[in-house]
């Protein structure tokens, strides 16, 4: 469960923010279902943040599913409720359209079910070297009718929430499809042109609210052409960038997206990014200890050029008063 940070986010009635180097706002970041549980009172600690001053806004974590059930029949009314709550308490809402899965079975993935019954949906697999392996799934969008049901669904969500909204992002790129048991027709190359279809497609729709994308890691991409296209793109339809991974100065993020997030920085937008609950257990190689909140909060902003930060509320900051 995470807890974001946000400044310089789109009003209603107007553009998405200029890019410009401002400071970092803390928000929280969840899913969509633990901020229900907060707001009606059945995690009370939670709510108790939402309510903080120092907590500038929430991005929820919404499933494909949750927006939509049967094919072409959205469901708004959960965005609704969250969006509404927020407003009451003068706070703005993210959210984080979910097409992937982590450590959880194919048939359990969190997608239309239509979607499934057409076989849009493949199996993953994470080796991340910092955890166990675990096995997952995601929506086949390099499936043009995947793809096209994906962005029927974006644009109809931005029908009703573009302006009303502070931003929508879609997640991260680091995904290793099965490939022993995929039967969509997965290739890395189709994958990414569809990542890249899928934001241009994003920031079309969404004109007054800023759309993001998160971009960490890209499959069979070691020359990071693809990378950097991404990049371009996101610097000439303005779209926004960030990541669902804090980790100043570990070699690996460095290597990859964090280089393109500081070339680009001022070319961009908006960057974001957020500190799950990994993050906060990993260690600083500088330190050989847990990063601190100043460690993250720095980095994100002085070497990435974040003003938003997503926090998971598991973050040891948020387990006191505000000073």
């Amino acid at each position: 469960m995470t807890l974001t940070a946000t400044v310089g986010a789109a009003a209603p009635g107007k553009g998405p923010a200029a890019h410009g180097h401002g400071k970092v706002t803390d928000n929280l970041y969840m899913s969509l279902g633990a901020f229900e549980d907060a707001t009606s009172g059945a995690d009370p600690r939670v709510k108790a943040m939402i309510d903080r001053a120092d907590i500038g806004d929430v991005q929820v974590v919404a499933p494909w599913k949750a927006l939509e059930g049967k094919k072409g029949e959205y469901k708004w009314s959960r965005l609704e409720s969250a969006l509404e709550y927020l407003q009451e308490r003068h706070k703005k809402l993210f959210v984080q359209v979910q097409d992937r899965f982590f450590d959880v079975a194919v048939g359990d993935a969190n997608l239309p079910q239509y979607v499934k019954d057409e076989g849009g949906v493949t199996p993953t697999v994470d080796e991340n070297p910092d955890n166990p392996t675990t096995h997952g799934a995601m929506a086949a969008q390099w499936n043009t009718q995947v793809r096209a049901d994906f962005q029927a669904m974006l644009k109809a969500m931005a029908e009703k929430f573009d302006g009303r909204l502070a931003g929508v992002n879609l997640p991260e790129t680091a995904v290793e499809v099965d490939t022993a048991k995929d039967r969509t027709g997965y290739t890395s190359a189709s994958y990414i042109d569809a990542e890249i279809d899928n934001m241009r497609y994003g920031r079309k729709v969404f004109t007054r609210t800023q759309f993001i994308q998160y971009v960490n890691f890209l499959p069979d991409d070691d020359d990071h052409k693809r990378m950097k296209e991404m990049f371009d793109v996101a610097r000439e339809k303005k779209i926004g960038i960030g990541g669902p991974d804090t980790l100043p100065d570990r070699p690996y993020q460095m290597e990859n997206s964090y280089k393109f997030l500081h070339e680009y920085r001022n070319s961009i937008p908006l960057v974001a990014m957020a500190v799950q609950e990994p993050d906060i257990n990993a260690k600083d190689p500088k330190t050989g200890r847990p990063y601190t909140r100043e460690r993250f909060t720095d980095f994100a902003h002085d070497y990435l050029g974040a003003r938003q930060m997503f926090w998971t509320v598991e973050a040891d900051w948020l387990q006191r008063p505000k000073a």
